[in-house]
């Protein structure tokens, strides 16, 4: 069981719910902060030496959870379109999902024409090569928990809504909407880190 530590002077808790560990957080006010587990995981929103970026916290999306991880500095992020205007595209609609949406996106017949995951597909960092666009889950996910690391508000997410449009978020304010595939937005890659 992987445990999740908050702290305020003398209050600690610890607890394998991220959620709750979010909540207590934010009932605890500007002072509080996460500090690392027993296992040697940073506190989120610190670097985590080895992996590329930092610890955007524990992610609940899939068959079993994982950290995202988010590279920081100016290498880190593009503005970029998201691509393919008017095509319906069925391996990208995934709303947790980004590593598979991306996949599709990046494979070698659509490479050209989807700029923001091809992006993210090449990234690398620390040696690691499996970054990818976050899914709109995910991005809501880090919007909740590390937001100071995106510069700008409004971000591409992996996550498709129709044939013209995808969606992308505000990091400003959490609002997620959907854009036009044509427009630019800002693009951060992610990778994911399971225990």
């Amino acid at each position: 069981m992987q445990l999740i530590t908050v702290s305020d002077g003398i209050t600690t808790l610890s607890t394998p719910d991220p959620e709750l560990a979010l909540q207590v957080l934010a009932g605890m006010g500007s002072t509080a902060k996460p500090v690392s587990s027993a296992t040697g995981v940073p506190a989120i929103g610190e670097y985590w030496p080895g992996e590329g970026g930092v610890n955007g916290g524990l992610f609940q999306g899939g068959d079993r959870p994982y950290y995202l991880i988010v590279p920081t500095g100016e290498d880190a992020e593009a503005e970029l379109e998201w691509g393919g205007y008017g095509q319906e595209l069925e391996g990208a609609k995934s709303p947790w999902d980004g590593q598979a949406n991306t996949a599709y996106l990046a494979s070698s017949n659509r490479e050209h024409d989807h700029p923001a995951a091809q992006f993210c597909a090449n990234f690398e960092r620390d040696g690691h090569k499996d970054f990818y666009l976050m899914a709109r889950r995910e991005a809501t996910h880090l919007e909740i928990t590390v937001p100071h690391l995106f510069s700008k508000p409004w971000h591409w997410t992996s996550t498709q809504y129709s044939a013209y449009y995808a969606y992308s978020l505000d990091f400003g304010v959490g609002w997620l909407r959907y854009g036009d595939k044509s427009s630019e937005r800002l693009v951060r890659p992610v990778r994911r880190k399971y225990f």
